[in-house]
């Protein structure tokens, strides 16, 4: 059966085996982050409503879960926000009463814990990964550009009732924009914040490859170094200290060999990629990341997206 809103299992740097759900439709988010490896968001909003049916959803999980497939997590994510979907709550319950033997993730930007009822309908996930980029206003607007009434001062006191509120696990996540949010001034204002949030892991990420704008890059080797050692009585880590996706049991040859066969005739984009394929953008992004790290395929930015040609 082909899925229209699950994917995978995929392969996790974090989660170990991970089946995908996206419960928005593409590109539609709260933030556009300079750095998103999905491109420009085309629809910014912060209204919140079933952009995905979640009968549909339902239906879904039921044809996959009845096999009793072997799995870490059940994750939502995508390439969108997946709290601004109203029905993200009734998801979540019916996984835990007809399939609890499944752990459930939520990865999200933040943007919308300052609502209460977004907060109590994750309180039965197990895993909450909220991003969480910046706590000066402008930064924060710099980094993730959200929608208009989208507040930072809103979503820092949002992740600390929801601590207080959660019993689950929080991991953190701050992806280190070089030149913007890694100042002396605003990691020390990240320490406070995180000292109130108490979360359970704080994961440090960089750029892997190109995003939305041409100017992010990667963090270097000091500017890590400048975070740990700043960060070091909290849980703290880095993204590179997770296992390698192509040691996940389920990363998929194939699906690397298909990407390689189709760009070595002609360069193409994510999203065309996912056409030619037949494959979730959010799954290929995951094969995607391994083979530039590996340096297999190169990025290229030009007018109508980031093309992948093959170097091998």
């Amino acid at each position: 059966m082909k899925y229209k809103h699950l994917f995978g299992p995929v392969p996790s740097r974090r989660l170990g085996l991970s089946l995908g759900i996206d419960p928005i439709t593409y590109k539609t988010c709260t933030f556009d982050c300079v750095y998103c490896e999905c491109g420009a968001t085309t629809k910014l909003t912060d209204t919140r409503k079933e952009y995905i049916s979640v009968a549909d959803i339902i239906s879904e999980l039921d044809s996959f879960l009845s096999a009793k497939p072997t799995l870490d997590y059940i994750t939502f994510s995508g390439s969108g926000e997946p709290t601004l979907n109203s029905g993200i709550g009734k998801i979540i319950s019916f996984l835990k009463i007809k399939y609890p033997q499944y752990k459930i993730a939520v990865l999200t930007n933040s943007s919308l814990f300052s609502d209460a009822e977004v907060r109590k309908e994750l309180l039965q996930a197990d895993v909450i990964m909220p991003s969480l980029d910046a706590v000066s206003k402008d930064i924060f607007r710099k980094i993730n550009r959200p929608a208009a009434a989208i507040k930072i001062k809103n979503i820092l006191q949002g992740l600390i009732d929801f601590r207080i509120e959660f019993s689950g696990k929080i991991w953190l996540e701050i992806f280190i924009t070089p030149g913007i949010n890694d100042t002396d001034e605003e990691i020390e204002k990240f320490y406070t914040v995180l000292t109130k949030i108490k979360p359970d892991l704080i994961q440090l990420n960089s750029l892997d490859r190109p995003g939305t704008e041409n100017w992010v890059i990667p963090a270097d080797e000091n500017t890590l170094e400048k975070f740990l050692k700043k960060f070091e009585d909290l849980p703290v880590v880095t993204i590179s200290n997770y296992q390698k996706r192509e040691k996940i049991g389920s990363y998929n040859l194939k699906i690397e060999d298909a990407i390689l066969a189709t760009i070595s005739r002609r360069p193409c984009t994510a999203e065309d990629l996912s056409e030619i394929l037949d494959i979730h953008i959010a799954e290929l992004n995951k094969y995607l990341d391994t083979l530039h790290e590996n340096g297999h395929i190169e990025a290229v930015k030009k007018p109508r997206g980031i093309f992948f040609k093959s170097k091998v």
